[in-house]
């Protein structure tokens, strides 16, 4: 039987399909076996996997570049007490160990990502409406336009632990990463500057801001299965995946 292209992007036809895949390959979608795209490389040299879901190519790690795409460094920022007063773009490595660099990337704050130049050419900071794309078309309850993503705090029922990596978190915390997205706990670098929560929470920026002084991310949270949406002051030190169209 022929679907026709645009029957399939309508979303309950695109629940109904992994529902029957679900049921078929017991818990293994098959999307995990068939979406992976190829590298990208950052202005430093820096390579990374991606992953085709949806409508959109992701990258499968955090970003960790030192540079903005046109090769301005960024601002390292070290110090605590400077942290939380910028206003223009920084980055760091949780606990300013460098080491912490390849496996959870750098922690940006949301200047650094409204500069429009953090990502390779051609890639983009998600917005809050691609990250609710990203959890609708993860989750095999609730559809992508589903009004449940438009809520705050934790939301869906199983986004979080398809897309978070099936290893890296903390005891008993790994995801199933069904969609190959790998998401890993790099952390946040929040209030005083202090750093929190490596290996048992995830913090992503979204482009989107939510007022003057804050903006929307996303958090996935050791041993919890959906994915929790928030807004938090823009100088707060994330975690950034890049997308582009497909």
């Amino acid at each position: 039987m022929l679907i026709h292209h645009q029957a399939l992007e309508q979303p309950g036809i695109m629940r109904l399909i992994k529902i029957c895949l679900l049921l078929l390959l017991g818990t293994l979608s098959c999307e995990a076996q068939t979406l992976a795209g190829e590298s990208v490389k950052d202005i430093d040299g820096n390579l990374y996997k991606t992953v085709i879901i949806g409508n959109y190519i992701w990258m499968a790690a955090n970003l960790r570049t030192t540079a903005y795409s046109d090769g301005i460094k960024i601002s390292k920022i070290t110090g605590n007490d400077a942290w939380p007063c910028l206003t223009g773009g920084a980055y760091c490595w949780y606990n300013n160990d460098e080491n912490n660099a390849k496996t959870y990337g750098a922690l940006y704050n949301w200047y650094a990502v409204n500069t429009g130049r953090l990502c390779p050419d051609g890639w983009r900071v998600p917005s809050d409406d691609d990250w609710k794309y990203l959890e609708g078309y993860a989750d095999t309850r609730y559809d992508i336009h589903d009004t449940a993503w438009d809520s705050s705090n934790g939301r869906g029922f199983d986004a979080g632990q398809r897309l978070m990596a099936d290893s890296g978190w903390s005891s008993g915390g790994n995801g199933k990463d069904d969609l190959g997205f790998a998401a890993l706990p790099g952390g946040e670098r929040g209030k005083g500057g202090r750093f929190f929560l490596i290996g048992r929470s995830g913090f992503w920026w979204s482009l989107s801001a939510n007022s003057a002084s804050d903006a929307w991310y996303r958090n996935m949270i050791y041993g919890v299965e959906d994915v929790n949406r928030g807004s938090h002051p823009k100088w707060i030190g994330f975690s950034v995946r890049c997308l582009r169209d497909k």
